[in-house]
C-alpha cells in the first residue's frame, strides 16, 4: 500500500504552511499543495508558493487558474444584479472561496486523493465554505482542518516550522489581508472596536491622482465590453483596468458590519475601487433602460443572490434559476455609462444608450406631455385616487 493522498488548499500562509509540513511530516501523507487563484495572487506570490511548499515536504504542487470560470459562472452575475451586501460589501474575497473550493475538490478527486485539506480556523465564515463544498462536490473524502481541530495558536505553528527548519517570516500583523480580483478585505487592528475606524496606513492603495478624470464603461447586454473607448473581450482585464484607474484615487474604501453565517455580528474593512465603480455606472446604466418592475425585482433577486454566495449556498439549486432571470433582465442593458472620478470618490454623470427609455416620444418630464391630453391626465389621476377616497369617505376620522 502506498502513502495516502491529502490535497491541502494552499495559500502560502502560516495555516496551510503548518498544514502542509504536519501531515507531510507527522502524518506521512503524501500531499499535493494547490493554491486556487481566483485573481487575487500575482505571479511573484505563486513563484513564492510553490518554492515554499516543496520546501515543507509536498510532493507536488499546482497552482489552479479559475479566474475566468468565477467570472463566468458568478461575477458576472454580481454585476448583473448590482450585488452590494448590506448595500455596502461588494462580496469580495468570500465570493471567491466557493470556487476556490470547488477547484480544489474538483482536483482531489482526478487525482484519486484520500483527503482534503484547509487551515480555516473555527471562529469564521471559511471554514463553513470550505467544507461544504468538499462535502457537496467530493463526497465521502476526509476533511482535515488542524488549525480549527487542534485549536492551534499562531506561537505554536511558528515553532514548529521553525523546529523544523521552516524560517519565513510569519511576523504578526496588526491587520489581515485577503487580496481578489472584486477587492481586498482587511481585518483586524481597529476594526475590532466598534467606536473606531481604519487608518490612512491600513489601506493598500492611496491617492496617487489628484485632477478629476472621466471614466467610461460599456456595457453590451449587461457586461463590459469597453473601457474609455479601449474595447476589451477578457472581462478581465476591464475589471483589472477600473481597478488600476480607480485605485489612484482611493476609491471604493470601506467598512461593512454584518451577520456571518455562524451566527456572530462580524466587521470587515475593505478596498473595492472596480466593484464599486462597476456596479454603480451598471445600476446607472439600468436606471435608464429597464423598466419599473425589471428594476424592482432585480433587486429583490439580486438581493437574495449575493446573501446566498456569501451564506455558502452557491450550490442550492435555485442559483441558476436566479442566474437565469438576471441574464434575462440584461438584454437591454446596452450603452455607455459615464463617471466622474475624483480623489476618495465618484460621481455618475449619465448615460449615452440606445435603449435609453427617457428619450420617449410621449414626453418629458416636468416640461411637455405628448401622449395624452390635459383631461386625460385628470381622468387618471381621479381613477388612480378611488381606493382612498372610498377608505376615507368611510373613515373620515383617519385622515392624517
Amino acid at each position: 500500500m502506498g502513502k495516502k493522498k491529502v490535497v491541502v488548499a494552499y495559500s502560502g500562509g502560516l495555516d496551510t504552511s503548518y498544514t502542509v509540513m504536519y501531515l507531510a511530516m507527522e502524518k506521512d501523507y503524501e500531499v499535493y499543495a494547490v493554491s486556487a487563484n481566483t485573481g487575487g495572487f500575482s505571479g511573484e506570490q505563486l513563484k513564492n508558493n510553490e518554492e515554499n511548499a516543496y520546501k515543507l515536504g509536498a510532493t507536488k504542487y499546482v497552482t489552479l487558474d479559475v479566474t475566468q470560470e468565477y467570472y463566468e459562472k458568478s461575477l458576472k452575475y454580481m454585476i448583473f444584479g448590482n450585488v452590494l451586501r448590506n448595500n455596502c460589501y461588494p462580496i469580495s474575497v468570500s465570493s471567491e472561496r466557493i470556487f476556490q473550493a470547488i477547484a480544489i475538490a474538483r482536483y482531489a478527486k482526478e487525482i484519486g486523493a484520500d483527503a482534503i485539506a484547509h487551515g480555516s480556523t473555527g471562529a469564521g465564515n471559511d471554514q463553513i465554505r470550505f467544507d461544504m463544498t468538499f462535502l457537496v462536490m467530493a463526497p465521502g473524502i476526509e476533511i482535515i482542518t488542524l488549525t480549527r481541530d487542534k485549536a492551534l495558536t499562531r506561537k505554536e505553528e511558528v515553532d514548529y516550522l521553525n523546529a523544523h527548519g521552516f524560517n519565513a517570516d510569519f511576523a504578526k500583523l496588526k491587520y489581515s489581508y485577503n487580496v481578489g480580483i472584486w477587492g481586498t478585505s482587511i481585518c483586524g487592528g481597529e476594526l475590532l472596536d466598534s467606536e473606531k475606524g481604519l487608518p490612512e496606513e491600513a489601506y493598500l492603495k492611496h491617492v496617487t491622482r489628484h485632477e478629476e478624470a472621466e471614466l467610461k464603461i460599456k456595457f453590451e447586454k449587461g457586461e463590459i465590453v469597453a473601457v474609455n473607448d479601449e474595447p476589451f473581450t477578457d472581462k478581465i482585464k476591464a475589471i483589472q483596468k477600473i481597478e488600476e484607474m480607480g485605485a489612484a484615487y482611493a476609491i471604493g474604501r470601506d467598512c461593512n458590519v454584518g451577520d456571518t453565517i455562524i451566527g456572530i455580528k462580524g466587521r470587515v474593512g475593505f478596498e473595492a475601487a472596480a466593484p464599486k465603480l462597476i456596479i454603480e455606472a451598471h445600476r446607472l446604466l439600468e436606471k435608464y433602460t429597464l423598466s419599473k418592475w425589471q428594476q424592482y425585482w432585480k433587486d429583490q433577486v439580486g438581493n437574495w443572490y449575493g446573501m446566498f454566495l456569501h451564506e455558502s449556498q452557491y450550490l442550492e439549486p435555485v442559483m441558476p434559476d436566479i442566474e437565469a432571470m438576471l441574464t434575462s433582465s440584461q438584454r437591454n442593458v446596452n450603452g455607455t455609462a459615464i463617471l466622474k472620478l475624483r480623489p476618495f470618490g465618484f460621481e455618475t454623470v449619465g448615460v449615452d444608450s440606445p435603449d435609453d427609455l427617457l428619450k420617449s416620444k410621449l414626453g418629458e418630464y416636468g416640461e411637455m406631455q405628448h401622449g395624452w391630453t390635459a383631461e386625460e391626465a385628470k381622468g387618471f389621476i381621479k381613477v388612480t385616487s378611488t381606493p382612498l377616497r372610498v377608505y376615507y369617505g368611510i373613515h373620515p376620522d383617519e385622515k392624517r
